[in-house]
């Protein structure tokens, strides 16, 4: 079994939704596919030379840190990594899949660097590697510490993981956690884990169509449930709870408050579940500062993940870390993370810290 440095391989798809789906009787081989899948095993660095004309008409050449991306097929088998179709260097493959998770690993890696100044993962030019047509209607697509994996989904319900954006900057984002706060999976901080995985999905693909935040979806997985699902994706981070209601799949059950927080023993406590709270409080302060939000909005969240946060991180020590790193930035930033934090009920009002 593939496994982070933690022991966990952190797939988009909750467990309990494929529970859900492994009763139905509506979508047959779905069903199978998510039994299949709820049981199956998890299983150098480059630079690039950017040319230029200065005001003089000179060429300038200058160095930048550039991905090094390499994809394998599993050829529908559980055996990792499979057979390499594509490198850095290599021309477009045939397979659509080959290409999306190309074109997906290195959107994720334009994201951190243009907005963190973070090079790959480690921030020290990790290679990026992924493994598509992982097992049979593989109904998750996963990051196992080493690799992202994507499943091609059963077709009824789920179609190729490869083709959402999100997902593929929500599965790298967990390399990002691991190699910083390394967030435990379990409870408030899983949760957090998730709802930084959430985050960095969200931004890559903010980053990639050049949305500011009141334009943006904010949609997690929006591209892999299939016209069948009475949904629109995965998650909401504007709104959770109002992914999906589907008569098979049942209601999204993420909370948006402190007040539905769901204490529960199924999910690792829960991580997929209650990630819906800190999603809300960072959608919040991104939209209530505006702009593009892999600027202001995600500096703070991605300095409050890497200034010494705490592995056993509950919310609202994340939300003490988002704001002394708002605090940093300037008054109306700060103002924004604690009306954000209080909006989602992490902060109440005698607990919101102060920054005087």
């Amino acid at each position: 079994m593939s496994s982070t440095a933690s022991g966990e391989s952190h797939g988009v798809v909750p467990s309990y939704l494929l529970a859900r789906l492994a009763e139905s009787g509506r979508f047959p081989k779905a069903a199978a596919a998510a039994r299949q899948t709820l049981t199956a095993g998890r299983p150098p660095f480059r630079a690039r030379i950017d040319l230029s004309i200065d005001e003089n008409g000179d060429l300038v050449a200058q160095l930048s840190d550039a991905p090094n991306r390499t994809i394998s097929d599993a050829g529908n088998t559980q055996q990792l990594p499979g057979a390499v179709v594509r490198g850095e260097d290599d021309g477009p493959a045939e397979d659509t899949a080959v290409n999306e998770a190309f074109d997906g690993l290195g959107a994720t890696f334009e994201m951190l660097l243009a907005a963190f100044q973070r090079n790959s993962l480690d921030d020290a030019g990790a290679p990026l590697d992924a493994t598509v047509h992982y097992g049979v209607d593989y109904d998750n697509a996963f990051w196992d510490g080493e690799r992202m994996v994507f499943g091609d989904g059963d077709g009824e319900v789920f179609q190729g993981f490869t083709g959402s954006l999100t997902v593929i900057g929500h599965e790298l984002a967990h390399g990002v956690v691991q190699h910083t706060a390394n967030l435990e999976y379990q409870g408030q901080p899983g949760a957090l884990n998730e709802s930084i995985a959430d985050v960095f999905g969200a931004l890559t693909e903010q980053y990639a169509l050049g949305q500011t935040a009141d334009q943006a979806t904010w949609l997690i997985g929006a591209e892999i449930f299939t016209d069948a699902v009475e949904g629109a994706a995965l998650r909401s981070m504007i709104a959770p709870g109002t992914a999906y209601d589907d008569d098979e799949l049942g209601k999204d059950p993420q909370p948006d408050h402190m007040s539905g927080f769901v204490r529960t023993t199924e999910d690792n406590g829960g991580v997929h579940i209650n990630s819906g709270i800190p999603n809300r409080a960072f959608a919040l302060f991104a939209t209530d500062l505006g702009g593009k939000s892999w600027e202001r909005a995600g500096t703070v969240w991605y300095r409050a993940l890497t200034g010494g946060l705490s592995s056993t991180a509950t919310f609202t020590e994340f939300a003490d870390a988002t704001v002394a790193a708002a605090t940093a930035l300037d008054d109306a930033t700060a103002e924004a993370a604690r009306r954000a934090w209080s909006a989602v009920g992490v902060y109440e009002d005698e607990r919101v810290p102060s920054t005087d």
